[in-house]
């Protein structure tokens, strides 16, 4: 089964990163975002990705291209340019990189991947957000259904932590990134059939938009209510965050220990 990965957008809201690379290329622990996604679906035995790109693509293409250059140790011949490979961490992975266009939205980009996916059903989720859900229970829920799609919902972390008093105004604790209890969110990582790709009209329909809200009125679409971690990559901190995480060993997306970074790797 093939997984989407939404990869194309310009990620305005994280220039300090994104003026130079793709946002699911920021790096989390030496990692690409990007990486961190994909490891999450391998654990759970989904190795085939196709990755949707637009803004600087190329970038992404490079990466995978030199990937095993970089991650291993070799000894090459300066006189015949021969190369041999001395040790390197195999990834099973099979990983299609698509040009789905610079100014396309997200709906315009799973459309633009119709040929590869028209066949079976398949997973999507977006470049910028990482979580501990459990990919084949996912996939059980949505079997189980039987309708289009299933939206994986979650409960955000608020921006901001909250203050404890009592009636007398007396400050009893401090409560850092409380879990929203009011409401669920897309989180992204759906679960979605061929037929669902008819609802998208072209590059310029948002996925979140038309499609689900008109699969949604049709009866189609399903939720599956996550209620572990989630998190989203959308400012500096959400980096920071999540950077914070990874290098304390308290990273709850962890789920394959075997994603190293190179020993040169450097975060922002």
């Amino acid at each position: 089964m093939k997984t989407v990965i939404l990869a194309g957008g310009f990620g305005t809201r994280l220039s300090e990163y994104t003026d130079d690379i793709p946002k699911p290329m920021v790096p989390v622990g030496g990692i690409p975002m990007l990486m961190h996604i994909m490891a999450i679906y391998s654990h759970y035995g989904h190795d085939e990705f196709v990755l949707a790109l637009g803004y600087k693509a190329e970038t992404v293409k490079s990466y995978f291209l030199n990937y095993y250059t970089l991650h291993s140790d070799f000894t090459i011949d300066m006189a015949t340019g021969e190369k041999s490979t001395i040790n390197r961490s195999i990834l099973p992975w099979k990983v299609s990189l698509m040009d789905t266009g610079l100014n396309t939205m997200t709906g315009g980009r799973l459309r633009r991947l119709t040929p590869l996916l028209k066949h079976e059903t398949f997973m999507c989720t977006y470049g910028d957000g990482v979580s501990n859900v459990d990919v084949n229970k996912l996939l059980e829920f949505h079997k189980a259904h039987g309708k289009l799609v299933t939206m994986t919902l979650a409960r955000p972390s608020a921006r901001f932590g909250v203050v404890e008093t009592t009636k007398s105004h007396t400050v009893t604790a401090f409560r850092e990134k409380p879990v929203d209890s009011e409401g669920w969110i897309n989180s992204g990582f759906f679960v979605m059939e061929p037929d669902f790709l008819r609802y998208i009209k072209g590059d310029e329909t948002v996925l979140e938009r038309e499609p689900l809200e008109r699969v949604a009125k049709d009866g189609q679409l399903m939720a599956y209510h996550h209620h572990g971690f989630w998190k989203c990559m959308d400012m500096k901190k959400d980096v920071e965050d999540l950077n914070r995480l990874w290098e304390a060993n308290e990273a709850p997306w962890r789920l394959d220990t075997t994603l190293r970074a190179p020993a040169f790797a450097t975060r922002k």
